[in-house]
């Protein structure tokens, strides 16, 4: 299971991975789940780039902004196909992360997060989360650059 390598990741570190009885796989469930704003869940989305899959990490309330991707990446945005995340990525939805995925994906971190001083990213599960300040996000997601993808929801 991805939340079993999430954990091995994490495992010589201080940030202990949150198991919930309940699921956390939509920001809603996840900041109810997690008793927390729900724009405080930094939500993982998938994308290809060139066939080549990224994940932007983004705060909950946080909508993509078309022509800020096309700015920032130069090509319209194109989700990975629910039923192909795990294949790309290494987990499935809901539980998309950006710890303890494939060699080949590259991670962003958008600046809706910079909002928040700790954010709950998912683990692995749709079950499952870790606190982690923004400097420890940036430590273990192994971004690549800050971008700004995004918008506030209406």
């Amino acid at each position: 299971m991805a939340v079993d390598l999430v954990k091995d990741f994490f495992q010589d570190t201080d940030v202990d991975v949150i198991e919930l009885p309940e699921s956390s796989a939509t920001v809603a469930l996840a900041a109810q789940a997690l008793k927390t704003e729900p724009d405080q869940i930094a939500k993982t989305l998938s994308y290809l780039v060139n066939d080549q899959p990224i994940l932007i990490v983004m705060a909950g309330e946080a909508r993509t902004d078309n022509r800020k991707y096309k700015d920032t990446f130069h090509k319209k945005a194109k989700m990975i196909p629910f039923d192909q995340v795990e294949d790309y990525i290494g987990h499935a939805p809901g539980g998309v992360c950006p710890f303890a995925v494939k060699d080949n994906v590259k991670v962003y971190l958008d600046q809706s997060l910079k909002r928040h001083e700790t954010v709950f990213p998912a683990a692995g599960s749709e079950n499952s989360a870790v606190k982690l300040t923004i400097p420890q996000l940036e430590k273990y997601s192994g971004y690549e650059a800050w971008v700004d993808v995004t918008k506030m929801a209406e």
